[in-house]
């Protein structure tokens, strides 16, 4: 034979050993052939070994469709029908959603809603997990109709939710509206009344110093506070158009009209050294204006030590002046009298807004640049003989000034009244720390 015919015959597949030898014992093994005869079923079958009675062309005459049939597609079961699937339970779990949704009243609602008809454990989100069990052609179609329903539900809850937020705004402005016109029971917080804050503030700078604070009574008696202090009796300050006297008369007791008298009973009951601030109320019969009281506060000061001079007065009170109303604020002392100083001197301080220059357009210092504080002077011999102190010994000096206008000075006012008037407004805006 040609070799190109042998190339081009077919080539023969034969089964393996172990495939034959399986194949043989299941031949063996089958209740049909007991015998062992080998027999063939296909249509080459023959009749076994030996047989003359079963010709080979009755087995050549069999035809395929005698053959057992083979299993075909089950046409009884639809995977499409699947319960969670159908059309009509998707619809019913969209349409409880969107009922669900319509009826939630709040925010708070409509968080659960959306856990129950849109989360992870929703029907809709079950029924889209059995998708991926269908076959590819089925897959579409049941996607679709999940997405749809799915989407509607979603957008109903978006919807719903930016009408409960408006609601919940609308409803907050009601409930959280306050009016402010309405009365309250509440009891207002008032402050420390101004005067009060100043006279401890100027006490602050007098114990920084090293000073005590002294204080006494306010009805005092008459020889403390006039005689004591080298006011004679025919002196107009004791006359009842300038002092307020109990009655009876008799009784010599007056409202004190400076708080001298306690410098008096410093030097009655102590020894020297003596360093002593006196803040206090004062009465007087002045008339009740924008600029005066009957009523007012007064702050003075006592220095009793050996070699005392009017250098360490003018020190002391350009010091006080700076603390009260700034750096670079000095005094100057003009020639004066006073029955209980001698020499005796009145006390300017250099205007604080305008410092004395370009001082012609102040309205503080009115064109002078200085403004009076007080009065001042080293303490009349008299006086330190009267209270039991030795003149040739211990000199000293003493000033006063008032409270009332130094606050005035601080706070540009120009009404002394609203500090007496009790007004809490008043009180409430300057009551703190000055």
């Amino acid at each position: 034979m040609h070799p190109e015919q042998l190339r081009a015959r077919p080539q023969r597949v034969g089964r393996s050993r172990a495939a034959k030898t399986a194949a043989a014992k299941t031949h063996d093994q089958s209740p049909t052939h007991p015998n062992r005869t080998s027999w063939r079923t296909n249509r080459f079958a023959r009749t076994p070994t030996g047989s003359l009675d079963s010709p080979v062309s009755t087995t050549l005459t069999q035809t395929h469709d005698e053959r057992p049939e083979l299993s075909g597609p089950n046409t009884d079961y639809d995977p499409v029908e699947v319960t969670p699937l159908k059309s009509e339970e998707v619809e019913a779990a969209r349409d409880a959603a969107l009922a669900a949704i319509a009826g939630a009243a709040d925010l708070d609602a409509l968080k659960q809603v959306r856990l129950d008809h849109a989360g992870d454990r929703s029907p809709l989100a079950l029924a889209n997990r059995e998708i991926g069990a269908l076959p590819p052609q089925a897959r579409k179609e049941a996607g679709q109709r999940i997405g749809q329903a799915r989407g509607a539900v979603n957008q109903a809850i978006a919807a719903r939710q930016a009408v409960l937020e408006v609601e919940h705004e609308e409803r907050m402005l009601v409930e959280e509206t306050v009016d402010v016109t309405l009365p309250t029971d509440r009891a207002r917080p008032g402050g420390r009344h101004p005067i009060t804050l100043q006279s401890e503030l100027i006490a602050d700078i007098f114990v920084a110093m090293g000073w005590e604070i002294a204080e006494g009574p306010v009805v005092e008696a008459e020889w403390l506070n006039f005689d004591a202090l080298n006011l004679g009796p025919d002196h107009p300050a004791r006359t009842l158009q300038d002092t307020f006297w109990t009655e009876p008369v008799e009784n010599h007791v007056v409202l004190r009209t400076q708080t001298s008298p306690v410098q008096a009973r410093t030097m009655l009951t102590r020894k020297p050294p003596i360093y002593v601030a006196c803040p206090g109320r004062v009465f007087r019969t002045d008339e009740y204006d924008a600029t005066h009281s009957p009523m007012f506060h007064q702050v003075e000061g006592l220095v009793v030590d050996e070699g005392i001079t009017m250098a360490h007065l003018k020190g002391s009170l350009d010091h006080l002046a700076s603390q009260l109303f700034g750096d670079g604020i000095d005094t100057r002392f003009r020639p004066s009298y006073f029955p209980f100083t001698e020499p005796s001197a009145e006390v300017d301080v250099r205007c604080f807004v305008c410092r004395g220059v370009d001082s012609a357009s102040c309205r503080t210092c009115r064109g002078e640049g200085w403004i009076e504080w007080g009065g001042c002077g080293v303490v009349n011999p008299r006086v330190l003989v009267a209270c039991g102190v030795d003149p040739d010994v211990y000199t000293g000096f003493a000033f006063g000034m008032g409270i009332d206008r130094s606050f005035m000075f601080r706070h540009d006012l120009e009404d002394l009244r609203p500090l007496f008037e009790g007004d809490v407004r008043f009180s409430a805006a300057f009551g703190t720390e000055i």
